[in-house]
């Protein structure tokens, strides 16, 4: 009897841990990011996700959280080394508060274009940074999407820097999104992201300033007039993963997480460019100026007043990256 009995216990404790195993497999992750439900960056991330859970046969259980509903962008960056957000889209200016030579890449005017962002995206430079980071917090950076060059709105049109002068504009809590709006003249106002329209539509602020996809995503153009091609920051969004998920991967699963999301950001990336192209007719269309400005009267104005080592960055990096063809 004894030993039936130690049989059937035997079978049991057997029996529930392999019904327990998928439960115990399948690791359930939240990746987050403050971006429209309508925009590439989230329905790349959920095509992202599925093929993951796919291609790491149903592993990896990736919900997708869009439009801030985890947080402002502070709140999920911060999630990530708290252990509350497993995976984010989000700009590298948060990430460079804990590793600040990556916000080299907000310097103003720094990148031509889309290609020459992409291109720093796959550079030397950019590699020995992303190390730099892990190594410092633990996050892995593994793709880079194209957010856009931003542009500026406001109630009134300006055509050179000397234009900006006194106006209040929205900009997110980073000194290199501050640097050309400090350099002409104006008054940069921290905001959250969710709250930008409002605060346009009550007249907190004059101006904000995004890629003309987000002024229409956010639908900015509903509470502004105008649109200044100021094309100060050519702009871009990492994926990255927290250390609590990252450090627990097989080789083989960090190369599925690496190449899905970098495919991911290459579609975005492609719509992006697309649409950017065609909405500053689409503006004008909806009774909107779109100026084009005196760009240089911008550039001159923000490497007087602003150089990269009074930010704190380095001019070998800035060299570097300038040089990339």
């Amino acid at each position: 009897m004894r030993l039936l009995s130690k049989l059937a216990l035997t079978a049991i404790a057997v029996s529930a841990l392999v019904a327990g195993t998928p439960a115990l497999a399948q690791q359930k992750l939240k990746w987050a990011h403050v971006y429209e439900t309508s925009e590439p960056y989230h329905t790349e991330s959920v095509w992202a996700a599925a093929e993951i859970k796919k291609r790491t046969n149903g592993k990896f259980d990736i919900e997708v959280f869009p439009a801030s509903s985890l947080g402002k962008e502070t709140d999920i960056n911060q999630g990530m080394s708290l252990g509350t957000v497993d995976m984010i889209i989000s700009g590298p200016s948060f990430a460079a508060r804990s590793y600040p030579r990556l916000g080299i890449a907000y310097y103003p005017f720094i990148f031509r274009d889309a290609d020459h962002l992409l291109a720093y995206s796959k550079s030397p430079v950019f590699a020995e940074m992303v190390e730099e980071f892990r190594k410092k917090t633990g996050i892995q950076i593994l793709a880079y999407t194209y957010y856009g060059a931003r542009q500026t709105t406001a109630q009134k049109p300006f055509t050179n820097c000397a234009g900006m002068k006194g106006l209040k504009i929205r900009v997110p809590d980073v000194p290199s999104y501050m640097a050309t709006p400090k350099a002409c003249g104006a008054n940069p106002t921290p905001i959250p992201f969710a709250e930008v329209y409002l605060a346009l539509q009550t007249g907190t602020v004059d101006a904000q300033e995004n890629p003309l996809t987000t002024i229409e995503a956010k639908k900015f153009y509903e509470v502004q007039k105008a649109i200044m091609m100021t094309g100060h920051i050519v702009d871009g969004l990492t994926t990255q993963v927290a250390p609590h998920v990252w450090n627990k991967l097989t080789p083989d699963e960090k190369k599925i997480f690496t190449e899905v999301t970098r495919e991911a950001a290459a579609r975005a990336t492609a719509q992006i460019k697309k649409r950017e192209a065609e909405l500053a007719a689409e503006f004008k269309k909806k009774g909107l100026q779109v100026v084009e400005v005196d760009r240089k009267s911008f550039v001159d104005a923000v490497l007087k007043n602003s150089t990269p080592e009074s930010m704190g960055f380095s001019k070998a990096d800035y060299d570097k990256i300038v040089a990339i063809k």
